[in-house]
């Protein structure tokens, strides 16, 4: 399979990562299209999930029907943040703060039985781990989904993290760049403003970001936040060409794939949504998060490609998006190198 052989609609879907209420994706009309036309990823969330048996099964009819080899992805981070609560009757791991204080060795073995249980399943990309350094105490939304208030620690277990994911075939995604530690407001229902300067920013946020790069962590979330001493402009970050393009390709060199937190958040529904998308894949995004999947969402897809047409998007921006999906995809097996 060649992304230089897909249409331009076939480009567009591959960036899409979406989602599906209930057990049963058939009944949405809109998904199975996208499914059976390109889609490049599924999410799940909990009320997906029912047992075990009926996960796997799920997985293997969606792979069954899927034109392309998909991301299968899901937010298995531990603690409140735990996506398989039906299988265990209840939350089964620790939060990242909780498995770091329990030291690294336990911090490892727990993210080895996370991986091996994904696995299990199919799961390919678990979007962890949560590179936020939380140093607000009030952060309604991340607390003890860091590691912790402190950048070294949370760049000593988020490496430890990366490499353990990688020795089981899961595509990790570090989150939310540049930094959501210091929000007082969470962006699931709201657009977050950070007004820390430039220096903070480098010196305690983005740090971690910089160093899992280093690690080759092979995929990064952009948050739905405001960072004025960034850009200026009224741009949340998941958009901006100054943060995406100036700072995260160019500035701490990331040529892997990039991927905005839900599209469906408060944090960025504000913007007008094509807008966005322009915007987004000029500034180097490569992939699009949706809980669900609506007719809005399958007839932006057209909206995209029109965009694509009338030149207001870079189909070279395409082109490349494509091109790192699918050599993600080639490296950790979920579709055959063409060599």
């Amino acid at each position: 399979m060649n992304a230089k052989e897909l249409t331009l609609k076939q480009k567009i879907l591959q960036m899409f990562i979406t989602g599906f209420n209930g057990k049963n994706f058939a009944a949405n009309d809109y998904f199975a299209e996208m499914l059976h036309s390109g889609l490049g990823g599924v999410i799940f969330f909990t009320h997906n999930i029912d047992s075990e048996k009926q996960f796997k099964d799920l997985i293997s009819d969606l792979a069954y029907n899927a034109m392309i080899p998909m991301f299968y992805s899901i937010d298995q981070e531990g603690g409140r943040v735990e996506r398989t609560e039906k299988i265990h009757n209840g939350k089964k791991y620790l939060s990242a703060k909780l498995a770091y204080n329990m030291g690294l060795s336990y911090l490892q073995n727990q993210t080895k039985e996370i991986a091996l249980e994904l696995k299990s399943y199919g799961i390919n990309m678990n979007y962890a781990p949560v590179l936020d350094v939380n140093t607000n105490e009030e952060n309604p939304i991340i607390g003890e989904r860091a590691f912790s208030s402190n950048p070294d620690e949370v760049i000593a277990a988020g490496k430890l993290v990366i490499k353990e994911y990688e020795k089981y075939n899961i595509v990790t995604v570090g989150k939310h760049f540049p930094g959501h530690g210091a929000a007082n407001s969470d962006s699931h229902l709201t657009l977050p403003v950070i007004n820390l300067t430039e220096e903070e920013l480098n010196d305690i946020h983005i740090r971690p970001f910089e160093e899992a790069i280093k690690a080759e962590i092979p995929a990064i979330m952009a948050a739905h936040v405001l960072y004025p001493s960034l850009d200026n402009s009224g741009t949340p970050a998941s958009v901006s060409e100054k943060i995406i393009n100036n700072i995260l390709i160019k500035k701490l060199g990331f040529g892997g794939l990039i991927i905005t937190d839900d599209m469906e958040m408060n944090g960025i529904k504000g913007m007008n949504r094509i807008d966005a998308f322009i915007k987004a894949i000029n500034a180097g995004v490569n992939m699009f998060i949706f809980r669900d999947t609506t007719k809005e969402i399958y007839t932006l897809v057209q909206d995209i490609e029109t965009a694509v047409k009338q030149g207001l998007i870079d189909e070279n921006k395409i082109d490349s998006s494509v091109e790192k999906i699918f050599n993600i995809k080639q490296r950790y097996g979920i579709i055959q190198s063409e060599n």
